[in-house]
């Protein structure tokens, strides 16, 4: 009983962190399904949870990222670390 009602409490953080992540803002340059390529775009779909994570919080430092750089750190930069987390294994594979 202990772990289902740990397992409902972890679920409903996510939620709650995965939601404060506007996709919408991301779904103008990387398409509704995350599969968006042209101008040089990632194809979101295709990375993992970790590979997400980890970019998400590259751009946010500063350390990820080449052309679009400069446009990503302005989208990831108000969110926590944990709310990207959340995110990314909302959306990687």
């Amino acid at each position: 009983m202990k772990k289902i009602v740990l397992s409902i409490v972890a679920l409903g953080a996510t939620t709650v962190l995965m939601a404060a992540v506007n996709a919408a803002g991301c779904a103008a340059c990387h398409g509704a399904d995350w599969t968006k390529v042209h101008m040089g775009n990632k194809n979101v779909s295709e990375m993992s949870k970790a590979d997400i994570a980890t970019a998400l919080k590259g751009y946010k430092a500063g350390t990820y990222g080449a052309a679009k750089k400069a446009l990503m750190v302005g989208q990831v930069s108000k969110y926590s670390d944990e709310e990207l987390d959340a995110f990314a294994q909302t959306i990687g594979k």
